[in-house]
């Protein structure tokens, strides 16, 4: 076949190489330009979650070059697929050693922090020296990255670092004249602690504590913040070191990063009980201000901010008392802003500025968002229960919310009510049940309002007008109400019984116990009211007396509050995801923060085996993978090219096994703790309960009157 020939057929002969076979091509040019943008383009696959990792041993060989882009895209490359290909990573390590001796800082600290991010056992061995190296490197650069890469390595072999000297290196750069080093240093060994948390590796003396106090204004950003995490996290142990840490601390209240900022609240609270109540007082004042500048941020921070606010707020009350207008709602605050800042609003809300927020809260309830409306209403009824002064105002003002008639404003309201009744029992009954006699039931779809509105009229049936015809109402639907609804309904039917009696009550009554304890499924409802049956049955006061016990509590607030032991956690969480979640990061953190996958502990020769057969494996298979355009055909004869080359490929990385050590290591291991056992508390078991009714029931209800009555009434 001549030469024009064979052009003329690859001419016409239609393309049947794909995505994978154009890159392949790239990276084994002999242009560099060629390379690196197949390398560009590898990456730009990998990003939006294609699987490239066929491609290697053709990245990895582009490794060798002196253009600093290229090799941190490969080391990208290769940081990617260390979780999910540790074997193949393994033909990498000479190049990382070699780098680790390079004159650029850059590729020695980028290669040191690579090393430290493949997770493969193998690979410990080899950073040794290159860490050793790099922890007394000339640059600053590559001491702060090495300084990180230890507490990397700590998490794969906690042994080695206690035995090659690289904790108490890392303990030694503290004193580094580098503020850089000494923040990754801090950071790197608290990591360490919140790891293993038996291990007490940061240990503060006044020589280290000077050093982190000096170095505090030098640093970046996020040295700032991790130095202030370590202040917080040390216990002064003077009232004269307190406030010199306070007194160092406080100029960063002032700085544009609400990050620094939280973080120097948190160190100011972790001290602030060391030093005299007179001067707790003037500084938590002085904490306001750089509180509010929080309001200021962008949307998600403020979210941050608000969340740490609530918690600091629940700590110190008196915080934030003059600055409750900073908290009102703008009408493009987002609801999630929304919701958080009346949650504040409500906890700021004295005697002083109660009128004001009054009027604020009954702003929001026009808005059209049925969430923030609903929230703001219940904040109406939260002000009312927490300040009597402003209850009067407060019930006015839900009784001209529930005549706009809108559905969920209602059943929030009826919500609402009951809590105010249960704070104020005798107090503006009149008003209230206007409201409640303008409801009808038809407006209450939420069974927590249905509810309400039972619970209303049971307990102040003698001034509900129309009672009959509304519990006539109720009765008829009784089936189709929720368990909690009946529940409360059956109370309300015998309370009216005993308060108001009629005969139409009564037959109310009596269809009522029929229907709950015949056709109702749940067992919650036809056990009450078979208790009830058995107590009416009994003489009138008895009965009486039991349902009348059937009270709920009365109401101090509605207001939230943080148990003091989480709140004297959270205050420790400050500035952390755990004051996002208010709760502590144990409890919503899945294992280990700071564990990795799971460590390759094969010998060598095994890595490069299966190195070498993943390698033949996907080579074959990562034609098809990327390649959507192929035909069946010449797929066929792809996949004869592709068997043809695949032959060549392992030849071409022999140079990286070339130096390595087949010594056998002794894999660590490292028992994680034995989990707690959590304690159970104990219960009543139905069956006693029930074993005690029949008990009482087997004997005549007026002739063993004291018995019976007094294992019924006991239930209540």
């Amino acid at each position: 076949m001549s030469y024009l020939e064979s052009r003329l057929r690859k001419f016409f002969k239609l393309p049947h190489k794909g995505e994978t076979y154009e890159l392949r091509s790239g990276l084994v040019s002999q242009y560099a330009g060629d390379r690196k943008d197949a390398i560009e383009r590898v990456i730009g696959a990998m990003t939006v979650g294609k699987d490239v990792s066929a491609l290697f041993p053709d990245v990895l060989k582009n490794v060798a070059t002196h253009d600093l882009e290229q090799k941190k895209l490969v080391y990208l490359y290769l940081m990617n697929y260390a979780k999910t290909n540790p074997e193949l990573c393994i033909l990498a390590v000479n190049t990382f050693v070699q780098d680790t001796e390079d004159p650029n800082p850059l590729v020695r600290a980028l290669a040191i922090r690579t090393m430290g991010c493949i997770r493969v056992d193998k690979i410990v061995d080899y950073m040794e020296i290159p860490l050793h190296r790099t922890l007394k490197d000339d640059n600053p650069y590559v001491r702060k990255t090495a300084a990180i890469c230890v507490a990397k390595l700590f998490d794969l072999s906690p042994e080695m670092c206690v035995e090659q000297g690289f904790l108490d290196a890392l303990k030694s750069m503290i004193e580094d004249s580098n503020p850089m080093v000494v923040a990754n240093a801090v950071s790197a060994l608290l990591e360490i602690e919140a790891a293993n948390r038996d291990t007490k590796v940061l240990v503060f003396d006044a020589k280290i504590l000077k050093k982190l106090l000096l170095t505090l204004n030098e640093c970046t950003e996020w040295g700032r913040i991790t130095l202030l995490t370590a202040l917080a996290e040390y216990k002064s142990t003077s009232e004269a070191e307190a406030s010199s840490i306070i007194d160092r601390v406080s100029p960063l209240l002032q700085h544009e990063n609400p990050a620094v900022v939280l973080a120097a609240v948190k160190a100011i609270l972790m001290h602030i009980n060391a030093i005299p109540q007179e001067s707790q007082d003037s500084l938590v004042r002085k904490l306001s201000a750089p509180l509010v500048s929080l309001i200021s941020t962008p949307p998600e921070v403020q979210y941050v901010g608000l969340r740490n606010i609530r918690i600091i707020l629940e700590k110190y009350p008196s915080i934030l008392s003059r600055e409750m207008r900073v908290f009102f709602c703008k009408y493009n605050d987002p609801l999630y802003l929304k919701l958080e800042k009346i949650e504040i609003l409500v906890r700021l809300v004295n005697d002083s500025n109660s009128t004001v927020l009054l009027a604020e809260l009954r702003e929001y309830a026009m808005e059209f968002d049925t969430e923030f409306v609903k929230r703001a209403v219940r904040a109406i009824g939260q002000v009312a229960i927490k300040l009597e002064k402003i209850s009067k105002k407060a019930i006015d003002v839900l009784y001209d919310l529930i005549n706009s008639r809108s559905e969920y404003v209602i059943n929030e309201a009826t919500i609402v009510i009951q809590n105010v009744l249960r704070r104020y029992p005798t107090q503006h009954i009149s008003t209230i049940i206007s409201i409640i006699a303008d409801i009808n039931l038809d407006q209450l779809e939420d069974d927590e309002a249905l509810s309400s509105y039972v619970w209303i009229i049971g307990e102040y049936a003698k001034h509900i007008p129309h009672l009959e015809k509304i519990l006539d109402g109720m009765v008829s639907q009784f089936l189709e109400f929720e368990s909690t609804v009946q529940l409360a309904l059956l109370t309300t039917i015998v309370k009216v019984n005993l308060t108001r009696p009629s005969p139409n009550t009564q037959k109310l009554l009596q269809d009522t116990l029929n229907t709950a304890t015949k056709e109702v499924e749940n067992a919650d409802v036809r056990d009450k009211a078979f208790l009830y049956w058995r107590l009416l049955s009994l003489d009138g006061d008895s009965a009486q007396k039991a349902v009348m016990l059937k009270k709920l509590p009365p109401l101090t607030s509605t207001i939230e509050k943080f148990p003091p032991a989480l709140l004297n956690e959270l205050i420790t969480e400050i500035s952390t995801l755990g004051s996002v979640y208010h709760q502590p990061g144990y409890m919503f953190a899945a294992g280990d923060a700071h564990t990795g996958g799971k460590v390759q502990t094969k010998k060598l020769e095994e890595l490069q085996q299966l190195a070498k057969s993943e390698i033949v494996n996907n080579t074959v298979k990562a034609e098809n993978l990327l390649d959507f355009d192929d035909d069946e055909g010449d797929s066929n004869s792809a996949n004869a090219d592709n068997g043809a080359s695949n032959n060549n490929i392992l030849a071409e990385l022999n140079d990286l096994f070339a130096g390595l050590s087949t010594q056998p290591q002794q894999p660590s291991s490292v028992s994680p703790p034995p989990p707690s056992s959590e304690q159970s508390n104990g219960a009543s078991s139905l069956f006693d309960l029930m074993g005690g009714f029949e008990a009482g029931a087997s004997q005549n209800g007026a002739a063993n009157s004291k018995k019976p009555e007094e294992d019924l009434l006991s239930l209540f």
